[in-house]
């Protein structure tokens, strides 16, 4: 799946990725291949990336938005 992560200053991550975790208003929450579309409000933390490579990635958030459709993940972040 394609993974965008984009603040208000630059586009921080753009590519494709096998799992995203996520600092979620009720907790952490994970999004893998397939998963069912879905818009969420994210709270401040860590967003953890794991590449198509196997390679673990982590980008600190202050909240933001996130939309998953059609095995692409946008992330609005602050």
């Amino acid at each position: 799946m394609i993974l965008e992560i984009i603040t208000p200053e630059k586009e921080v991550f753009n590519g494709e990725v096998t799992s995203v975790k996520f600092p979620g208003e009720s907790g952490e929450f994970e999004v893998l291949n397939n998963h069912a579309s879905i818009i969420s409000t994210l709270t401040s933390g860590n967003v953890r990336v794991i590449t198509i490579e196997n390679k673990t990635e982590n980008f600190t958030i202050n909240g933001g938005v996130i939309e998953m459709k059609q095995n692409k993940i946008i992330v609005l972040a602050n």
